[in-house]
């Protein structure tokens, strides 16, 4: 599976962003799709995921703020953002682990919240 990502940009503190994730194929065998993010010196970090079944866990900082949905018949996850802050700047990447266990990741998209 080949994961596209797209969707970042520049935007003002208190913005909205929306990211899009598209799948080459089918996300029908794939459980678990999800959005990590790292920033500058940081550790890439967990920001939502969400099953098969729709069950979405977040990041504690993201609660809130940040929606996880997926689109099946589209083959693509989402991850809207709103209340952007500063502290969100990073590169989003989207990832899938399919019914088998294998991870596949996509290129990140860079998000960059000006204050």
């Amino acid at each position: 599976v080949q994961l596209q990502a797209s969707g970042g940009g520049l935007v003002q503190a208190g913005g909205s962003l929306r990211l899009s994730c598209a799948a080459s194929r089918n996300i029908f065998t794939i459980n678990t799709m999800g959005w990590y993010r790292q920033a500058p010196g940081e550790q890439r970090e967990m920001v939502a995921v969400i099953t098969d079944t729709g069950t979405t866990n977040y990041a504690n900082s993201v609660k809130g703020r940040f929606t996880i949905s997926r689109d099946n018949a589209k083959n693509t996850v989402y991850l809207q953002m709103s209340s952007l802050k500063p502290e969100d700047t990073a590169v989003y990447s989207c990832t899938a682990q399919d019914v088998f266990g294998t991870e596949f990741w996509g290129q990140g998209t860079l998000v960059t919240v000006s204050s």
